[in-house]
């Protein structure tokens, strides 16, 4: 597939929601007899934790709402709602159609939840650009939002964690950034799955790194660089999914980017992997500092295994945008920290049972 140029979408308006909740990564590896090194080469301080009364669904919502706000558009302008996530709470039953009725969007639109491990809030948001590109809606809703699964124990736990991103894609026009290119690049590639009926994920280990993570991101930001006509110096930050603190420099490494560029959409430390929400937020958090004029390179990973990769140009629209809706840095400091047994509860990975 050859990179899309686009010539008349971009995003519109931003939102991002973090729970409050966290737990210290150093409690999980006291709980399970882990050495504090295996923490510190994931890179991690804590991670996120949906409270008892949140989900993918209020997570999105929560997210949509704020978006919509630095959007300063009426929900009734939205034509098209896509939901990607792999933790939705019902197995029959889109998240989307709640979340646009609570939005208060018409009914007549486009609507959709989508699938493709941590890919699948980027295929929503290349949805919504062919969407406005072929004028089929106004306004188009991409939302990645996921309470991340992980088996108690597993490693995975370190990082698994709660939170979403969205974004209202719509005319270059009105937009606070317009995409330049994008492209999609995937393989079967059998690095993380969850089979039907188990409650959690498994992974292929290291696997998950080389053939997985580290090929489609480089494979997917070469071909649009190439194709685009671009070098890595051309990028003034670059904001790549994040399983963890260390593969997202690693991976601008490979590419040749400094990560003084990568460094301030790098979240994961502070929140874990959201899944579906990792990279959008990482964005967000670039869109929140950055200056008319400046280009971003965003790659997302979804296992399975597939990347999307965006060239994206930031507007003089951006400041206006920013205060309209909590920041990730002010969403960062808001937080409560809570112990393994509160996580377990809060997870729903432990049940009350009376006789």
């Amino acid at each position: 597939m050859k990179t899309l140029k686009h010539s008349s979408a971009g995003i519109v308006g931003w939102g991002v929601y973090i729970p409050k909740y966290r737990i210290r990564v150093e409690d999980i590896a006291k709980t399970w007899g882990f050495s504090l090194e295996t923490v510190k080469g994931l890179g991690m301080h804590e991670k996120a934790v949906e409270g008892p009364d949140e989900d993918t669904i209020t997570i999105g919502f929560t997210a949509a709402k704020y978006a919509l706000a630095r959007a300063g558009i009426d929900p009734s302008e939205v034509d098209a709602v896509y939901v990607g996530t792999e933790s939705k709470p019902y197995a029959v039953k889109p998240s989307a159609t709640v979340i646009a009725e609570a939005l208060g969007i018409n009914p007549k639109h486009q609507v959709a939840d989508l699938e493709f491990a941590c890919r699948a809030g980027t295929e929503a948001i290349r949805i919504g650009i062919s969407l406005v590109e072929s004028k089929q809606a106004r306004y188009a809703l991409a939302i990645g939002a996921d309470t991340a699964q992980s088996s108690p124990g597993d490693v995975l736990e370190f990082t698994a964690s709660s939170g979403g991103a969205a974004y209202v894609i719509g005319s270059r026009d009105r937009a606070v950034a317009y995409f330049e290119g994008s492209i999609t690049y995937s393989t079967d590639t059998p690095d993380f799955w969850r089979r039907e009926g188990a409650p959690y994920p498994r992974h292929g280990e290291a696997f998950t790194g080389d053939p997985a993570y580290f090929h489609h991101i480089v494979t997917a930001a070469k071909l649009l660089m190439e194709e685009l006509g671009f070098k890595p110096s051309d990028f003034d930050y670059a904001v790549f999914h994040q399983p963890n603190g260390k593969y997202p420099l690693k991976v601008a490494s490979m590419l040749g980017i400094p990560k003084d560029k990568v460094l301030p959409g790098l979240v994961t430390p502070w929140i874990g992997n959201t899944y579906n929400g990792s990279m959008l937020i990482g964005l967000a958090r670039v869109l929140e500092i950055a200056k008319p004029g400046q280009r971003i390179l965003a790659v997302s990973f979804g296992s399975g295994a597939g990347s999307d990769a965006f060239s994206i140009v930031v507007t003089d629209r951006i400041e206006e945008a920013v205060g309209r809706a909590p920041t990730v840095d002010e969403m960062l400091k808001r937080k409560v920290y809570i112990d393994y047994g509160l996580y377990l509860k809060y997870r729903r990975m432990v049940r009350a049972y009376r006789l």
